[in-house]
């Protein structure tokens, strides 16, 4: 296969659920082929937490099988697939990634559509984003907390925007999976569920330093604001011990 024709990605499968391996060099190509295409595609960012969700949770499955993209941004799935695959998937950090994102799109003047938050915060958010990117066009913004009567012209206006990206913040009921349920009734560009980055946006949350992502410490920050997540210790074990069955096994990972 020459040069012209290597995909831009290759997607492994990690304990039954999908991750792709992406460059960073690779990145704009992809994100530009991705809008090209006919349906666009949702993009996932899983956690060690998402992909053991997604061996519970069908809905949850079947979501991240069909995503354009899967990308990586916990440490323990960079080691878990080099240990089950012997490949290395890229890790990336969400904030990171979003930005480049982003990037990508205002040098060709694409668009962004902002849903969810609290009404303060988005409206800084879409500030210093346009501040930040300023070829960038955000054509719509919406608050989250908006009641089901609402959804049906809400999604109205998505599609009436047909922004390159729909960032899904929180706030919007039922989290990512408002984008699985709500993906045939938007247009065909690019989803994204960026949790809680429009308070980073907002500089109302510091996200993780570099040095403590490199090392895959994030979690010690979330366990100050909520200390329930020190529990988060048992599943983990599980995931190591499901490793350890699948090596055995010569599962397919």
């Amino acid at each position: 296969m020459d040069a012209e024709s290597k995909p831009l990605t290759e997607r492994i499968s990690l304990l039954k659920v999908p991750l792709d391996i992406v460059t960073r060099e690779h990145l704009p190509d992809l994100i530009l082929q991705l809008l090209n295409s006919e349906k666009g595609g949702n993009i996932v960012l899983l956690s060690l937490w998402d992909l053991l969700k997604a061996r519970r949770n069908g809905e949850y499955r079947t979501f991240v099988t069909g995503a354009s993209l899967v990308i990586p941004i916990s440490k323990s799935l960079v080691g878990g697939a080099r240990f089950l695959t012997g490949k290395t998937p890229i890790r990336y950090m969400p904030f990171e990634f979003v930005v480049g994102v982003l990037t990508i799109l205002e040098k060709r003047e694409f668009s962004a559509y902002l849903l969810g938050g609290k009404r303060k915060i988005l409206k800084k958010t879409e500030k210093n984003i346009r501040q930040t990117f300023p070829h960038l066009r955000v054509v719509g913004r919406y608050p989250g907390g908006f009641k089901r009567q609402e959804e049906a012209t809400l999604l109205q206006a998505i599609r009436k925007a047909a922004p390159s990206l729909l960032l899904v913040g929180k706030g919007v009921k039922g989290g990512e999976r408002w984008i699985a349920r709500n993906s045939s009734r938007l247009n065909q560009g690019l989803r994204l569920w960026c949790s809680d980055l429009y308070d980073v946006f907002a500089e109302r949350k510091k996200r993780p330093s570099r040095g403590v992502f490199e090392n895959g410490l994030e979690w010690v920050g979330f366990c100050f604001h909520n200390p329930l997540l020190v529990f988060r210790f048992f599943p983990y074990l599980r995931y190591k011990f499901l490793l350890l069955i699948y090596k055995i096994f010569k599962k397919n990972g």
